[in-house]
């Protein structure tokens, strides 16, 4: 008996590339997403990146270990994370998504406000990543005038009160018909299926057993021919697995992802991107020699 075939990534449906904007990524090895969190209070590293400086000497540092985007929030949507005001968060984002932008990076921004994602275009970002899904009014039509990517997230409730009492049936089918009528809602809307990558959101009113749950059922989800993306980095669910704080995450952090990968995940959004990148480094190596 061979246990060769476990290290096969989980094809799913067909997803030929993900476009954002003027960037063309291909999917056929996982790429990274490197966070960048412009916040005072985000649960991992909240405050550690709030003057511009320091937000692009990080941004840099995650582009040097290897990661394909920059994802760029002003807005904690961590568990019980109350909403920020529009300009708080403007003043925010846009000026790093602009320096970011002239460098030539894949700026992501990470935002649920229409007004923010109309000004971190403008400002030259290139993909829209919203944890509500385009659902505020207006979204789905800011992000069909553009030509970014979007990524829309499940999430049960909202940050303020997600993580109170997260109930489901179903959580793999659930999440994926949600995440399925959102694309098809994208779609109608203008926005190509090459544009969208979907979400599962763990850790967006969600128990353990739901992101555990989730996880395992990834590759039900990458079988409806768009990108999915994974965040799992430095979540409360390693910190239940593990029992270790948000900053000693990094090697759960990094076999989550590399479990994702593997069920078919094509973008992983993470805090620590060198220890991710060599984690794949092995895995993409024994899978492209096996045989």
């Amino acid at each position: 008996m061979t246990c060769m075939p476990t290290l096969n990534r989980t094809s799913g449906g067909v997803v030929p590339g993900f476009h954002c904007g003027r960037f063309r990524l291909d999917l056929a090895r996982p790429l990274l997403m490197g966070i960048l969190n412009v916040t005072p209070d985000s649960f991992s590293d909240g405050g550690r990146h709030q003057a511009l400086d320091a937000a692009l000497a990080h941004a840099e540092r995650l582009h040097e270990e290897g990661a394909a985007i920059i994802d760029v929030g002003g807005e904690s949507t961590r568990p019980g994370a109350p909403p920020v005001p529009v300009e708080e968060e403007l003043r925010r984002v846009v000026p790093v998504v602009e320096a970011l932008a002239a460098r030539g990076r894949l700026v992501s921004i990470d935002t649920r406000n229409p007004a923010v994602m109309r000004a971190a275009l403008a400002a030259g970002a290139a993909l829209v990543n919203d944890v509500n899904a385009l659902r505020a009014p207006g979204a789905l039509e800011v992000c069909a005038d553009s030509d970014a990517g979007i990524c829309l997230m499940h999430m049960q409730g909202d940050p303020l009160t997600m993580q109170q009492d997260p109930h489901y049936g179903d959580v793999c089918a659930e999440v994926s018909a949600f995440l399925a009528e959102r694309a098809e809602a994208a779609r109608a809307a203008g926005i190509g299926r090459e544009r969208i990558c979907l979400d599962p959101g763990f850790g967006f009113g969600k128990t353990v057993a739901h992101n555990l749950a989730l996880l395992r059922g990834l590759p039900a989800l990458a079988a409806h021919g768009y990108a999915v993306l994974a965040g799992l980095s430095r979540k409360s669910v390693l910190g239940a697995v593990t029992a270790k704080a948000p900053d000693d995450r990094v090697h759960a952090s990094a076999a989550a992802a590399l479990l994702a990968a593997q069920a078919g995940a094509h973008i992983l959004r993470v805090h620590d991107v060198a220890a991710t990148r060599n984690a794949l480094a092995v895995w993409n190596a024994l899978r492209e020699t096996a045989g």
